[in-house]
């Protein structure tokens, strides 16, 4: 049993940073380091057991609930000074935001929220423990998935970002990494560290933060993400899926996001999607008024081999 941390896609693209510099710097604790070792318990209920993934935000642990006794996973948000009030509240706002971006969207394909602890004045969420391993786990394992395989993920994935979206929510990282491949076939769309609520009446913040390499162009602009700024991503992570690469991947950070941004330049060409290709092209339109929608994606996917 494991759960999705914030695992890197390096294998995917090994040259893209993974999230911009900040001011109170979100680090993951070094081997050694790890703050709260297997068997503490958290707030009074959660036992740890081990850590299952390392990334820019924190942990991930696999632990029990001693009170519902239930296996769940507890996502530590850590920050380099631990001292500091205002990186405490920084990591809370951060907590927060994804809790509570993740628990208003009800939807089987959309990683489920327990609860919101605070321990030492650091917050932890507590979330489903999800069997299986990321999109990205797989590609690197196994390298191009089948296309059949591919149309499957793309149609779960359209209908867990319908419900984001009318939930008002912008996810604004999809990518290999944050899709989960269940034991059993489900498909989960998990990390809503960097989501925003649009429909909470204000726009999503006009700066990027996510994964270069799955951004939208209008994100690379600083634009505000809209739901069609996850339809790219979305085509995005299934060029990579059926192709094993990004669709965008040149030797350094500026040379990729150009390549994504500029009009004369286009993603590298599709060798075996096959029937995919049509669907995957379409939702990497640069302009997003030219981007199949979501109705038109589903379509499109539904007349491939599934």
């Amino acid at each position: 049993m494991k759960a999705l941390a914030d695992p890197p896609d390096t294998d995917l693209r090994p040259t893209l940073a993974e999230r911009p510099a900040t001011t109170c710097a979100e680090t993951a604790p070094a081997a050694g380091h790890v703050s709260g070792p297997a068997g503490r318990l958290v707030a009074n209920r959660y036992t740890l057991r081990s850590v299952l993934g390392r990334g820019g935000m924190g942990l991930v642990w696999a632990a029990v609930d001693e009170l519902l006794h239930r296996s769940v996973a507890l996502k530590q948000l850590t920050v380099s000074d631990p001292v500091s009030e205002k990186c405490r509240k920084a990591a809370l706002v951060r907590a927060l935001g994804e809790a509570r971006a993740a628990a208003r969207v009800k939807h089987d394909g959309v990683i489920r929220i327990y609860d919101l602890v605070m321990e030492n004045g650091h917050p932890w969420i507590v979330m489903e423990l999800l069997s299986g391993r990321t999109l990205a786990e797989a590609i690197q394992a196994d390298g191009p998935l089948p296309v059949e395989q591919v149309a499957r993920v793309g149609l779960s994935l359209l209908k867990a970002l319908r419900a984001t979206h009318r939930a008002g929510i912008v996810h604004c990282d999809v990518k290999p990494g944050n899709v989960y491949l269940c034991d059993g076939g489900r498909v989960v769309l998990t990390d809503f560290g960097i989501a925003c609520a649009a429909a909470d009446g204000a726009d999503c913040p006009h700066m990027f933060a996510g994964s270069p390499a799955y951004a939208s162009p209008e994100q690379l602009h600083k634009d505000p993400a809209r739901p069609a700024s996850d339809l790219y991503s979305l085509g995005a992570t299934l060029f990579a899926a059926v192709e094993g690469r990004t669709p965008f991947n040149k030797d350094d950070l500026v040379a990729t996001i150009t390549d994504m941004t500029e009009d004369e330049h286009e993603p590298a060409p599709l060798l075996p999607a096959g029937p995919l290709r049509p669907v995957i092209e379409g939702l990497l339109a640069k302009q997003p008024h030219q981007r199949l929608t979501a109705d038109q994606a589903e379509a499109a996917l539904r007349r491939s081999p599934t």
